[in-house]
């Protein structure tokens, strides 16, 4: 009888152990489904037609020829940082921000022949820094999915697929930001641009560095043939090797960085803890044309002293 009863306690113990993995894997494998897809994908989860997802697709990047903004740096800088949102509402949100700080130190003491111009300083300089942080965190995610995908490149044509179909599974099978672009040069190859042109439009939208490799071997190898899974294979190795080589400089220069960011913080934040703690501190001497000399002074002196230990700690190769 206690035998039976064991086994009935081992049955319960393994039905609760199996309906726990079940609910695991299923949990697991929607979770890997959202993270699979990209946005191109989603687009084309709304049931349009694959020649409307690349028109959107462009229309977000701001690459339909219709911006009001005519420099083409910034509009080469807002395709690169991969942003969705149109130009002119971000640009009304940064500009919202930057009147929202002048107004803030306005009220706080500062005085209006500081605060006035400090409101187009920043509205100038504030969307032009988040785009570039944008464009860098898009690099490293770009550059760390580039080998993957020339090694499912080479994969598809070690199976006989021809290269633009090799590039259309990529585009199905990787996340953003990769995904997306390479669906976007199947889909312009698809809709009558060639191969190379397809790819030159590629590198335009993303700017990393490792691209004109691909390039260049994709435009070789379509000119003049040649074995392109070995070289894909070669080029996939030195950018992993390239990826290694810049994380561990970036490591060895750490210490550099980090001292510009501690001799930045450690003013600024002594400022901010005066003003909370003693708000008449500096009351005396707000109006003083020196004061504010003296203060422009001392950022233009930070600003030269973090840049010379940025370029220091910086290394281009």
């Amino acid at each position: 009888m206690s035998g039976a009863l064991y086994v009935i306690y081992a049955g319960a113990a393994l039905t609760g152990i199996m309906i726990a993995e079940a609910f695991y894997l299923l949990y697991a494998g929607r979770a890997d489904r959202r993270t699979a897809i990209n946005r191109r994908m989603k687009l084309q989860d709304g049931k349009i037609s694959q020649e409307q997802v690349l028109i959107q697709l462009r229309k977000e990047r701001g690459l339909d020829g219709r911006s009001f903004f005519s420099l083409d740096w910034f509009r080469t800088l807002r395709s690169q940082s991969g942003m969705i949102m149109s130009t002119s509402k971000f640009l009304g949100i940064t500009s919202a921000i930057a009147f929202a700080i002048s107004l803030g130190g306005y009220l706080n003491g500062l005085p209006l022949v500081g605060a006035l111009p400090l409101f187009p300083v920043l509205a100038a300089i504030l969307p032009v820094q988040v785009l570039k942080f944008r464009r860098n965190r898009r690099h490293k995610q770009f550059g760390v999915q580039l080998p993957e995908a020339l090694e499912l490149i080479t994969r598809s044509l070690k199976a006989g697929h021809p290269v633009p179909v090799a590039i259309s599974m990529v585009a199905r099978e990787m996340p953003d930001p990769i995904g997306t672009e390479f669906g976007v040069v199947a889909d312009e190859v698809t809709y009558g641009s060639d191969l190379v042109s397809a790819l030159h439009n590629l590198y335009q939208r993303v700017g990393h560095e490792d691209l004109p490799l691909f390039v260049t071997a994709v435009s070789i190898q379509t000119s003049s043939g040649g074995n392109l899974r070995e070289i894909l294979d070669g080029l996939s190795l030195t950018i992993r090797d390239r990826g290694k080589l810049k994380r561990k400089v970036r490591a060895i220069s750490t210490e550099g960085r980090m001292s510009a960011y501690i001799l930045t913080a450690v003013p600024c934040l002594l400022a901010a803890a005066i003003m909370v703690m003693m708000p008449h501190f500096y009351t005396s001497v707000w109006d003083k044309p020196m004061t504010w000399y003296l203060l422009g002074g001392s950022v233009v002196w930070l600003v030269l002293g973090n840049l010379m230990m940025f370029k220091m700690s910086n290394f281009k190769f």
